[in-house]
């Protein structure tokens, strides 16, 4: 029993670590490549330049990982024209390092601008636009894309503009991780469309990935869920709560139809997770009141979701079936963590005289703890 007790301390230990000094985590640049039928090519890339200039890619669950986690602090304080000057000594660095290229080889890019925003809330990636261009030959039939894992992963898209007909065709976005290289997009008319499979295939992976292991957040609120009870029926009715509210959001949210910015939804999420912990200190069993919370919190936790949708970008065409899809793989992850919760302790010790005193109350405590300490942090 105390083998396990401490492997279970452990564990909450670990979460409430997580974020505990957190500055920044490291999102993936979004890349737009615009062709024009004269051969004019522009591209516009967010991303953090700050991560940029030191080094800080997507091995980094967040920025205080980093050997150079300092000096993106340092970074992160200046003012726009302070981090530019900064960003200028990098500009040839840049160049030499991404590529786009057609069947007639690399094409020259140069910088044009860069925009930078000011610090503001420094829980959220501060994301600065560098726009490049170049020039490739009319005739060109496809483009190809690449940016180093160094530089963090990325998601890139490509739109034909057609002047003299006043026509433009986006093409799907790809999410390139692994230091690889984009598939051949087409510059013929209309853009090769993916099928049902692999769009399906891609937003369970990022539905998943963003519970495990990028939501740290999201995670320890089904762990506090999954503390009240190990029984399945109660167990159920609270995820089943929780799916269907951010299923809601999450679509409402992506159609336009409601909007919060982060600063408003994050400490919410945290002051959510800080509230499962305490109400299970004081409640020993399901209650209908539970249910509505669960629900209400589920509200906001879409609402997170739908920031890494908006980021990630939705195909027009098969809208449902990538927000489908990206629910898929939030649930598979949500199962995950249930499971492995349930196969450490529930199973075997979930009858025991002592679970709620030694399990569900540590447990709890630091679920609520670190709750609040990241409902202060995203608050300043």
């Amino acid at each position: 029993m105390y083998f396990i007790h401490k492997i279970f301390l452990f564990l909450c230990l670990y979460f409430l670590s997580i974020n505990s000094s957190i500055s920044d985590v490291v999102k993936p640049a979004l890349v737009e490549i615009n062709t024009h039928s004269d051969g004019r090519v522009n591209v516009e890339i967010r991303a953090s330049i700050e991560a940029l200039l030191t080094g800080i890619n997507a091995q980094y669950k967040n920025t205080k990982d980093a050997p150079t986690a300092d000096e993106y602090d340092e970074l992160r304080a200046m003012q726009p024209d302070e981090l530019e000057n900064e960003f200028t000594r990098f500009h040839q660095d840049m160049l030499d390092s991404i590529f786009l290229k057609t069947e007639a080889g690399k094409v020259s890019l140069s910088i044009n601008s860069v925009t930078i925003p000011e610090p503001g809330y420094t829980k959220v990636p501060r994301i600065s636009v560098i726009e490049l261009s170049g020039q490739i030959l009319p005739s060109a039939r496809e483009l190809q894309w690449y940016y180093p894992a160094r530089y963090g992963d990325n998601a890139v898209r490509v739109r034909q503009v057609d002047e003299v007909n006043e026509q433009w065709h986006w093409s799907e976005w790809q999410w390139l991780r692994k230091d690889q290289a984009s598939a051949l997009f087409s510059l013929q008319e209309v853009f090769a469309k993916r099928s049902v499979t692999e769009v399906i295939g891609s937003y369970i992976v990022v539905g998943f990935e963003h519970i495990i292991p990028k939501g740290a957040d999201h995670l320890l609120f089904i762990l506090g869920i999954f503390l009240l009870s190990v029984k399945l029926k109660p167990l159920l009715w609270q995820v089943t709560m929780f799916t269907l509210a951010h299923t809601i959001t999450l679509g409402l949210s992506m159609n336009g139809i409601i909007n919060l910015s982060a600063n408003i939804v994050e400490p919410l999420i945290a002051l959510s997770i800080a509230y499962i912990g305490v109400e299970n200190i004081f409640h020993k069993s399901l209650h209908k009141s539970r249910l509505v919370l669960v629900f209400a919190f589920g509200l906001l936790h879409g609402l997170g979701f739908a920031g890494v949708l908006a980021d990630f970008g939705m195909p027009d065409d098969d809208f449902a079936t990538a927000l489908i899809s990206f629910n898929v793989g939030v649930e598979l992850a949500q199962l995950t963590v249930i499971a492995a919760a349930f196969a450490l302790v529930g199973f075997w010790f979930r009858d025991k005289p002592w679970y709620r005193k030694i399990i569900i109350i540590p447990g709890s405590v630091m679920i609520a703890i670190t709750g609040l300490l990241w409902t202060i942090q995203r608050i300043q």
